[in-house]
């Protein structure tokens, strides 16, 4: 029986973990994009706003507040933290086989 390095899957949880970084660095620069009041006909604005819309679908109109600031706060950074906690946790995971 040879012995396992791990190098494997430690590359795969690192890919993993480097995704879920990306993911949760979009919706947060959305957020800071919002909440500072970027210039939306902007391309590079209206990316960042389409891929963190399309990442954060399932929560961005979770929440009802009346203020739209605490809405994208609390809607787009749910999925952040998402994002990055089952991610990390998945990646964690994956190092340890």
């Amino acid at each position: 029986m040879s012995p396992r390095t791990g190098s494997g899957s430690s590359t795969a949880a690192r890919v993993i973990a480097v995704v879920a970084d990306i993911m949760a660095f979009i919706i947060i620069l959305w957020i800071l994009m919002y909440l500072l009041d970027a210039n939306r006909a902007n391309d590079l604005v209206q990316f960042v706003q389409e891929s963190a819309h399309w990442l954060a679908g399932w929560s961005y109109d979770l929440f009802t507040f009346d203020e739209a600031w605490a809405r994208v706060v609390a809607g787009y950074g749910l999925a952040a933290v998402v994002y990055l906690f089952i991610g990390h946790a998945v990646a964690g995971r994956v190092r340890r086989f």
